[in-house]
């Protein structure tokens, strides 16, 4: 009987026991690295655009250059006028210094350069001129009728020009009646474009918060005031001021103003 016993050699296969070397797989354990996938989550972010996605409640408009093709007219008295004074400028250096900018901070980039004497006199003389010429030829900006005639939304403007010369461009070209008693001046505040001021005081004014604020500008300060007042702005870039000045954050660039009341439903 103990013959029997000797089968128990076979207990040798325990060997295959080495097979759980393949356990050594387990350090595949390692693609739990694939847990970074969690990064993804990142995707969190798009929350950010929520807060541009308020619905539009204002349209606040720049008058010149936006509603009133007078740009280019300040442009060339501008011009003119530095000839005659002896400060040489170019159309492209006036947009670059004065377009979009309060009469004050023209004057006083004039003063600087000329002195307080000459810059009352190129600021008296400016004034003359600007009057005679918006008599004589200014007009609504192209486009701009039907834009407004198509926009449902509230509206209002502001602008680094006073109350009365607004009343005298927007007078002349039949726009006051549209925006009267909704006509805000940068005389108005502290401080003029590129600062927030006066859309801030624009929106407050009209019962508005600033995120649900929509900005039509032609100028660099001006897009630049729209950004740092927390508002989107649409770059008006049919006028004097190139596209690249306009672009930037939270701003749409367009040529045309016929287009501006799709651009605005799509916000």
């Amino acid at each position: 009987m103990i013959k029997p016993t000797e089968p128990t050699e076979p207990t040798e296969p325990t060997e295959p026991t080495e097979p759980t070397e393949p356990t050594e797989p387990t350090e595949p354990t390692e693609p739990t690295e694939p847990t970074e996938p969690t990064e993804p989550t990142e995707p969190t972010e798009p929350t950010e655009p929520t807060e541009p996605t308020e619905p539009i409640k204002l349209v606040i408009f720049d008058c010149d250059g936006v509603l009133v093709d007078s740009e280019r007219i300040a442009a060339r008295l501008q011009v003119a006028l530095g000839a005659e004074l002896g400060w040489p400028l170019s159309e492209d250096e006036v947009v670059g210094r004065f377009i979009g900018r309060s009469h004050a901070a023209i004057r006083e980039q004039v003063a600087d350069r000329l002195g307080a004497e000459t810059a009352a006199i190129w600021a008296e003389r400016f004034e003359e001129l600007h009057r005679e010429a918006v008599d004589a030829e200014l007009a609504p900006v192209e486009g701009l009728v039907e834009a407004l005639d198509a926009i449902t939304l509230p509206t209002c403007v502001a602008s680094s020009g006073s109350h009365d010369k607004m009343r005298h461009t927007l007078g002349r070209t039949g726009l006051y009646d549209r925006f009267a008693g909704r006509i805000y001046s940068a005389t108005e505040v502290a401080r003029g474009k590129p600062a927030p001021d006066l859309f801030l005081h624009a929106a407050r004014s009209m019962g508005v918060e600033p995120a649900a604020c929509v900005v039509v500008e032609d100028s660099g300060p001006g897009v630049r005031a729209a950004r740092a007042a927390g508002m989107r702005a649409f770059g008006y870039a049919g006028g004097l001021t190139p596209a690249e000045r306009l672009a930037g954050p939270d701003t749409v660039v367009f040529h045309d103003m016929r287009k501006l009341p799709a651009l605005i439903t799509e916000q």
